[in-house]
């Protein structure tokens, strides 16, 4: 993904609600999001090319989403694939997301730069191999191709829409949110982030929606997990002049909530 919006604990039918984005060249293959045949209780997305993924849930209540952390002057060649970090997570129920985040940050495990969100019941956390390790709590987190809550243009506007969406409650939560995704609006210059990339790839870039010939946002992803466990994945996917090519919606009754203790699913009622 490139462009994260991650709600926790904000809306009073949902502890957890997801809004991302993804950009990638469109000539990388991919399957659209549906149920893992090699690994029973995940649903997602694949990358065909190296066998990752970009957004995935498990029904034992874990969840995890990766962006790349920009920074073309300090590329990693020739280490593993960014999208295994997510498949890794949901198929080693034996790590916790904490354990897990801690591990794969370490330089010597020669990722190229990665920003990583992975929640599961210890809790939801946010690592980068640029950055720090958190471990996040109530409130809304914006994330894009840098560090966690980097106010860029396209995290600021998304966000904006994002809190509206949840305060205001009108209509359907995701069709509010999916709108909000699909934002084109450019950034003027003097707004860009400067990542050294060229700055007719910053422009390209900008928007929290992007169309272009050979890269821009391939699908538009909302999930909802609500109190009773149940967690919905809608995606909708683009081709390269920014039409509708599909939707679809994925739905799995979780173990537990991301975050939530065993001691509290021993003591509440069955979902």
């Amino acid at each position: 993904m490139c462009l994260v919006m991650l709600a926790l604990d904000l809306h009073p039918d949902y502890p957890l609600v997801l809004a991302a984005n993804r950009d990638e060249f469109h000539r990388r293959p991919t399957r659209e999001a549906h149920a893992w045949p090699d690994a029973p209780g995940v649903i997602g997305g694949r990358d065909l090319e190296k066998g990752g993924t970009w957004l995935a849930v498990a029904g034992r209540g874990a969840l995890a989403v990766v962006t790349n952390y920009r920074d073309p002057s300090n590329r990693v060649t020739g280490g593993p694939s960014r999208g295994l970090l997510v498949s890794d997570f949901l198929t080693s129920a034996g790590t916790d997301a904490g354990t897990f985040v801690r591990d794969r940050t370490r330089p010597e495990r020669g990722y190229d730069g990665f920003n990583l969100i992975a929640a599961d019941a210890g809790g939801v956390w946010y690592g980068s191999n640029r950055g720090p390790v958190l471990e996040l709590r109530k409130g809304l987190h914006g994330l894009s191709n840098h560090l966690l809550d980097t106010q860029w243009p396209k995290v600021r506007r998304t966000r904006a829409r994002f809190e509206a969406a949840l305060a205001h409650r009108q209509g359907t939560l995701s069709e509010s949110l999916f709108d909000a995704l699909r934002d084109t609006e450019g950034v003027a210059d003097d707004e860009l982030p400067r990542t050294g990339v060229p700055l007719e790839w910053e422009r390209r870039l900008a928007p929290p929606f992007i169309v272009s010939p050979d890269y821009g946002t391939r699908c538009s992803t909302v999930i909802t997990i609500d109190r009773a466990r149940r967690a919905v994945l809608a995606e909708r996917t683009f081709d390269a002049a920014g039409l509708e090519t599909g939707m679809r919606t994925l739905e799995l009754t979780l173990e537990r909530l991301p975050g939530e203790r065993p001691e509290a699913v021993n003591s509440s009622p069955a979902a």
